[in-house]
């Protein structure tokens, strides 16, 4: 879906920002000293969920001063759009995980259905450890039983949210902060 510049500039001027960039640098910084104190032994493979996984992985990568190997997979419910439908599979990792410690990094826990199909993909190619990680997860009571993450950064109300990594219809992914949609909506 394509917007104009003057749409995407008034989500901006009417978002709320939930957490500025020195917050989200703090959180990184906790996060990265937690996967550190259960990982730094094991040689992991870092699979960064694409696309909204890209800049926390980026941003978590450098604070981890460990061995470790790095692949990616694209899976994804949203395809541009606000709300979710089915998972689709659009590019699995290369590494092979047999016998291996894997780390999914991603930006958002919300319902977790996109979660869960990644994890039990690692636990079905043989991960010996699987472990998980976000930098937001929604508070609200639709996320699948069962699925949490190990590792989680930030939590929001029940808001549409944008910015280091999650997208509105695909843009503004790469704000510096978490937003959340203002009251006028987008």
């Amino acid at each position: 879906m394509s917007l104009s510049l003057t749409e995407l500039a008034r989500i901006q001027a009417n978002a709320q920002c939930l957490y500025d960039a020195a917050a989200v640098n703090r959180t990184l910084e906790r996060m990265a000293a937690d996967i550190s104190s259960v990982m730094a032994d094991s040689l992991p493979v870092i699979l960064c969920v694409m696309n909204g996984g890209i800049i926390m992985t980026g941003h978590l990568l450098t604070r981890l001063k460990f061995p470790l190997e790095i692949d990616y997979l694209q899976a994804t419910r949203y395809q541009g759009e606000t709300s979710g439908a089915e998972v689709e599979w659009l590019c699995k990792p290369r590494i092979a995980l047999q016998g291996r410690t894997v780390l999914v990094v991603d930006d958002i826990l919300d319902e977790g259905k996109t979660l869960a199909a990644v994890l039990d993909y690692c636990r079905q190619a043989g991960a010996a450890r699987v472990f998980s990680t976000v930098l937001v997860t929604k508070l609200h009571d639709r996320l699948v039983k069962g699925v949490t993450a190990d590792f989680v950064g930030l939590e929001v109300e029940d808001l549409y949210v944008f910015g280091f990594g999650m997208d509105y219809k695909g843009y503004l992914r790469n704000l510096n902060g978490i937003y959340a949609l203002g009251k006028s909506g987008g």
